[in-house]
Parts: structure tokens; C-alpha cells; sequence
């Protein structure tokens, strides 16, 4: 019969007390040796247990003197940590993220279009024309084209699918510094049909924004299929 480790059993418990909300956002735990103390364990074992949880984003540890473990309720940087993991620790394909983000993002699309607020819109604004004026420096181009799209998966209002959208944007940002990206023709096709897909949001015409999202992230595949661009892309 399979035991759990003392540390794993000490993460689980915290954890739920944590999502549950016993455990305030930024309130701080007891320091390891009262904790240990209070639930019977060994402090090496409470570290263990505190490490897990820090991996999770659910404490932040500041060193010093008023520094300890603090509560940190989970947000899209928590998923965006878990992604990473994910696709370094199983060698995700760069296939994979491309084919879940051509079904995700215009659904993101059609979401943004019936839920965005005039505030979203001015953000969107923002980007593109941020974007738009950095089209001849390729890194600063790439970071806003993902503020964009991460702009988009912010008007749906829904905290999923911003989170996916979000941290799916930052782990292919990271593939995506390749010569044959970023031509002045791609970056014009991109800006052609962020306009497209951001004037549907504007009119409130879902069909329209999330068709206009399908053609725009199924164009960006077939250009890295026909690019042969290999698989194994560090992320």
C-alpha cells in the first residue's frame, strides 16, 4: 500500500486552506520551527512541504528579517509557471502550442467582441498603435504582438481563457524570434489583420472577430509549417 510522504501530506493541507481562503493572501505562515512544531513534524519535512508550495506559486519566501513565507492566492502567472513547466519538463512541440492556440484564440476572439468594455478598447488601441510604431525594431514588435493578443483574452472577461490566452502568448513569444518571422512583409499581414479582428471587437460582431482570429493564427501555422521550422524550439 502507497504511504504519502509527511511533506506531501503537509503541502495538500495548506493548499486547501489556501484556495479555500483560510489562509488570507498575504498573510504570513509560521516561521518552520513553530510550524513544525504545531503539526508534528520535522522541519526538514515542513520545508519540503513549503518548497512544493513555493514551486506552485501559492507562498512567496522573502529572505531577512522580516522576510518568511507568504500566502500568494493563485493568478495567471501561477498557470504561466505551470505552462512552462509543462512544455520544458514533457517536451511539448512547438506543433502543439500552435494547434491549441488556433482553437483557443478565436474563441477569445468572440468572447472580446460580446463582452469588451470602452476601457478594453482603449487598451487595445493602445497596443496597436504601440505596435504599429515598432515595426522596425523586431523584439519590441514581438512583445507587443503577445500584449496584444493577451490584450484580447482581457476584454472576454473570462478569467480562464485570459489566463490561458495569456501564458499560451508568452511561451510561443519565445519561439518565435526566427529570422523568417519576423520580414517586413509579416509584420504588415500581422498588423492587416490585428486591424481586422480588432474593428469586429469594436462593432460587437462575434462571428466576424472570431473568423477573423481563425484566419489570423491559422496563417501564422501554415507560414511555420512551410518554414520546416523544427519541433524542438527552445521554450
Amino acid at each position: 500500500m502507497s504511504v504519502p510522504k509527511s511533506s506531501d501530506v503537509l503541502a495538500n493541507h495548506l493548499r486547501q486552506q489556501i484556495l479555500e481562503g483560510k489562509l488570507v493572501e498575504g498573510s504570513a505562515l509560521p516561521v518552520e520551527r513553530a510550524l513544525a512544531t504545531s503539526v508534528g513534524l520535522g522541519r526538514q519535512t515542513v520545508r519540503d512541504a513549503l518548497r512544493v508550495l513555493e514551486i506552485e506559486g501559492l507562498i512567496v519566501t522573502r529572505p531577512g528579517r522580516a522576510g518568511g513565507s507568504f500566502v500568494r492566492r493563485p493568478d495567471t502567472a501561477t498557470f504561466e509557471r505551470t505552462l512552462n513547466v509543462l512544455v520544458s519538463g514533457r517536451g511539448v512541440k512547438f506543433h502543439s502550442l500552435l494547434e491549441a492556440r488556433e482553437g483557443l484564440e478565436p474563441v477569445a476572439a468572440r468572447l472580446a467582441a460580446l463582452h469588451r468594455t470602452d476601457d478594453d478598447l482603449v487598451a487595445l488601441d493602445r497596443v496597436a498603435a504601440k505596435m504599429a510604431e515598432s515595426r522596425g525594431n523586431v523584439p519590441l514588435f514581438l512583445q507587443c504582438n503577445v500584449e496584444w493578443h493577451v490584450a484580447v483574452g482581457a476584454a472576454t472577461h473570462n478569467e480562464v481563457i485570459e489566463a490561458i490566452v495569456n501564458s499560451l502568448s508568452k511561451v510561443i513569444l519565445r519561439s518565435t524570434d526566427i529570422e523568417e518571422f519576423n520580414s517586413e512583409e509579416t509584420m504588415g499581414a500581422t498588423l492587416e489583420a490585428h486591424s481586422r479582428i480588432l474593428k469586429a471587437i469594436r462593432a460587437g460582431d462575434a462571428d466576424k472577430a472570431a473568423s477573423s482570429m481563425s484566419k489570423h493564427v491559422h496563417v501564422y501555422r501554415e507560414l511555420v509549417e512551410n518554414l520546416n521550422v523544427p519541433e524542438d524550439i527552445p521554450m
